[in-house]
């Protein structure tokens, strides 16, 4: 507790991480799946969640909720409290749970970009994937184009999610540099495409692609006969923690595509309906 002249305690070394998504009991996805890679990384990580659930709603039933918009707005506000708004190099958004929390995410963004001109906004626009479709709220899906995607410098949409935010295909290496082309207009200056299976992707692989600075950064690596939730949360969060300790944006998307690959084959060996993972598939050489 706070007395009179009470002062902010010091925040202390290291690369500070915002992160916003979703959170469950079990499983790994969200700040579930991002959490700790991120720490394992060397990141302080601030985790703010936007929908609590026992599990992911793949499963026959899922507990818990989509919070409160005001409850989010708050922990929000208590973070800019703390300072550490503008002790954070990175701030991370992932799935939002409802336009109305979208919203107050855009809005504490915008703050956030004021107080820290330093700070690099990584919006994963989560909105949906090749299968299921889109499985956000359409209202989400309009914030993702008019406010939060144009705030960001930095988005990983999936190719799906890439098709959906530029109105346009991309299944050729030529189509997704037009539509990366026309997302990065709206404001970001570079793209990581995740999950991508394009004309010229060779065949049992999949593609991480890097669009900005006036070229394609393509990584490939094995595509495994399965599809665990959380595979493009655990992205991210390695990203953003390779981001927030300076590593060159090709060289970390290039080290966080082969993370994710090698938990997707660790889980693939151990038959597991949950992303698995440890210390040692984080940090490939």
């Amino acid at each position: 507790m706070s007395g009179a002249g009470a002062s902010e305690p010091p925040l202390g070394p290291g690369p500070f991480v915002i992160s916003v998504q979703s959170q469950v009991a079990h499983g790994a996805v969200g700040n579930s799946a991002a959490l700790f890679p991120m720490q394992a990384l060397g990141a302080r990580v601030v985790a703010i969640p936007t929908v609590l659930l026992s599990n992911h709603p793949r499963y026959p039933s899922a507990r818990g909720r989509v919070l409160d918009p005001q409850l989010v707005a708050d922990l929000l506000l208590g973070l800019e409290e703390r300072g550490l708004v503008e002790a954070a190099r990175v701030l991370l958004t992932g799935y939002l749970g409802s336009a109305e929390i979208g919203a107050v995410v855009a809005d504490f963004v915008e703050r956030a970009r004021e107080r820290n001109p330093a700070l690099l906004y990584l919006c994963d626009p989560v909105i949906g994937d090749d299968g299921p479709g889109v499985f956000v709220d359409g209202r989400l899906v309009e914030l993702f184009r008019r406010r939060l995607v144009p705030l960001c410098g930095l988005a990983t949409p999936n190719q799906f999610e890439l098709e959906i935010l530029a109105d346009a295909p991309a299944r050729t290496l030529a189509d997704a540099e037009r539509a990366a082309a026309r997302v990065m207009a709206q404001g970001p200056d570079r793209l990581v495409v995740t999950g991508a299976a394009l004309a010229q992707t060779p065949q049992g692989e999949i593609e991480t692609i890097v669009f900005g600075a006036g070229e394609a950064l393509r990584v490939s690596t094995p595509r495994l006969p399965l599809r665990p939730n959380g595979a493009g949360d655990l992205f991210a969060g390695l990203l953003a923690a390779r981001l927030a300790r300076g590593e060159p944006l090709a060289e970390a998307a290039r080290l966080s595509a082969l993370g994710v690959s090698r938990a997707l084959a660790r889980s693939f060996a151990e038959n597991a309906y949950e992303l698995r993972f440890d210390l040692s598939d984080l940090s490939p050489a």
